[in-house]
């Protein structure tokens, strides 16, 4: 294992870095109870945003086109999009760094923010300029304008949120690009547009209501002049959305709710009824369809007051992109009592079915099965096998307490993963966690406060581990399994180099080969890496980037960091 202090030439830089990101562990989390007693509220007298004093200009070329964006599966230099293209697949067609090059991978620079929290952004790459976002720290969070190369910050728009509820930890998950701006989301509830040159705000919008319980941690994608979001705060009684707002106005164009007055739903359950978009929807230009996951039903385990199948939570969900319209779904746990939300990113490739290839969507859920769709219809096609252990998974709660796996958090949880179209697998992060969950009996909608309708935590001395899975989507069968010594949270990378990348909590960040699982290359940042990595190039040179700030749900070691790597020869 390689770590920081192994290089003389920046052992001075990266000694400091390592030093203000490392914070001890403090073990796991004791299931949501832990989380939500630890939940932010923050109030203040003044909200919005400020570019920093002495930031300059970007010099490079950043406006992306809608023609860019369509065409960025095809671009190799840049990282366009949170999932890289607009079918989420993460996957980098770069190959100066792969299997037999990769243990020559060092880092170039340490570009630390000052928002030290748990630190989930994916950034983006236009032309050598990164822009990231950071946790809130102190009701303030960030977007920055980053030299790719150097990590020398350009600009700094700070932004200062007003009062907000949360139940996952004080997250962002990264902006996204176009038409000259840079968009991102807030945890008060905010869409906000910044000039990409001059990291001035355009406009900015409130989306939600964070005094019943919204709040924004999604990375927005952008499209055919459209800001698209979702909503956060799956824990509170209120019913999740997605909506489409115009780019240069910020005026809302039309608005999904993920729950309705229909049969699914007894009484009128269904208007707090859940359903979050925690995460990027995928999109497909050619269908004119935006593809998503959905979040658990509210409460998350006492489905006493919601009898039905509680439609459309914990769905892959497929909406026309111009009108908000529903296209279909499908429903992974009808009903959910266990907080079985499907919150990782919907990935789009194709697969076999019945001898032809067909147009498809997977989504990793909590269940530990990656699903596989037709994304012309939303019939399933194949379930996995199960990438993580699978015990008393449907299991009613009781008033003494069942144990479960693979736990409320995972399977996989919000992380995305990466597919690649040369080996035709998935990759998938995973965590075993055995929690106990105990019954309530009455679970009341009061606005404003948290409902779980039940308790789940950690067993003590039960089983706590991570896996990365390679998964052959054509036939739902794992290849190769990574058991790792902790429940995995962050996100994959997958490159034609044969390489896939992810983090640990631990602060080692792994570099496996794509075909066979070998690890081959690690390096320590010294807090957790539960970010998703990226790969773009610079002047003919590839780099690899990734976050490294530690991760609130699972206690791992806090930073500020955003670590970027080239080969040194």
């Amino acid at each position: 294992m390689k770590s920081l202090l192994d290089f003389p030439k920046i052992a001075r830089t990266v000694a400091l870095s390592a030093a203000l990101m490392s914070v001890a562990a403090a073990g796991h989390v004791l299931g949501f109870a832990a989380a939500q007693a630890a939940g932010v509220q923050a109030s203040g007298s003044e909200t919005g945003g400020l570019v920093s004093k002495g930031a300059s200009a970007v010099e490079q070329e950043v406006n992306v086109t809608q023609s860019m964006l369509s065409n960025a599966a095809k671009e190799k230099g840049n990282w366009l999009l949170s999932g890289r293209a607009y079918d989420n697949q993460r996957y980098s067609p770069l190959t100066q760094i792969n299997a037999r090059t990769v243990k020559h991978l060092v880092p170039v620079a340490i570009a630390q923010t000052g928002y030290t929290a748990s630190f989930e952004t994916t950034p983006l790459v236009v032309n050598g300029v990164m822009y990231a976002t950071t946790p809130m720290v102190n009701k303030k969070q960030a977007l920055i304008a980053l030299n790719a190369v150097t990590g020398q910050t350009l600009w700094k728009y700070e932004y200062t949120d007003g009062f907000n509820q949360i139940c996952c930890g004080p997250v962002n998950r990264g902006a996204t690009v176009g038409n000259g701006k840079v968009f991102f989301l807030t945890i008060d509830d905010h869409l906000v547009a910044v000039d990409a040159k001059t990291g001035q705000e355009a406009w900015k919008d409130e989306v939600a209501n964070p005094q019943a319980g919204y709040s924004e941690t999604m990375a927005p994608t952008f499209y055919d002049n459209m800001v698209i979001i979702g909503s956060a705060g799956g824990e509170w009684p209120i019913a999740g959305f997605v909506a489409a707002y115009d780019a240069n106005s910020g005026k809302e164009l039309w608005r999904w709710h993920s729950t309705s007055d229909h049969a699914s739903w007894s009484g009128d359950s269904w208007k707090t009824g859940g359903g979050m978009t925690w995460t990027t929807p995928a999109v497909d230009p050619e269908r004119g369809l935006l593809i998503f996951a959905t979040g658990n039903p509210n409460p998350d385990l006492n489905g006493s007051g919601r009898l039905g199948d509680n439609l459309y939570t914990d769905s892959i969900v497929a909406l026309h992109i111009k009108t908000g319209k529903l296209a279909w779904y499908y429903q992974e746990v009808p009903h959910d009592v266990w907080d079985y939300d499907a919150v990782s990113n919907v990935v789009l490739f194709d697969t076999m079915d019945n001898g032809k290839m067909v147009p498809a969507a997977g989504e990793a859920g909590k269940t530990a099965w990656f699903y596989i769709v037709n994304r012309d219809t939303g019939k399933l096609i194949r379930k996995s096998e199960a990438f993580d252990q699978q015990k008393n998974m449907f299991s009613q709660p009781t008033d003494k307490g069942v144990d479960m796996l693979p736990g409320a958090n995972g399977g996989s949880e919000w992380s995305p993963p990466a597919y690649s179209p040369l080996t035709h697998m998935v990759y998938i992060l995973g965590m075993n966690q055995l929690m106990t969950f105990t019954n309530e009996k009455d679970s009341p909608a009061i606005p404003g406060q948290i409902r779980l309708g039940s308790t789940f935590k950690n067993v003590k001395g039960g089983l706590q581990d991570g896996t990365f899975t390679a998964i052959d989507v054509n036939s739902g069968k794992i290849v190769w399994d990574q058991h790792l010594p902790q429940p995995m949270m962050g996100g994959a990378l997958v490159t034609a180099g044969n390489l896939a990348f992810t983090g640990e909590g631990n602060g080692s960040f792994d570099a496996f080969d794509a075909k066979t699982g070998e690890k081959l290359w690690n390096f320590n940042l010294g807090a957790g890496v539960n970010a998703p990595p990226i790969a773009y190039e610079v002047n003919g040179k590839e780099y690899i980037a990734v976050a490294a700030g530690g991760n609130f749900q699972l206690n791992y070691p806090y930073g500020d960091a955003i670590a970027i790597f080239t080969l040194s020869k």
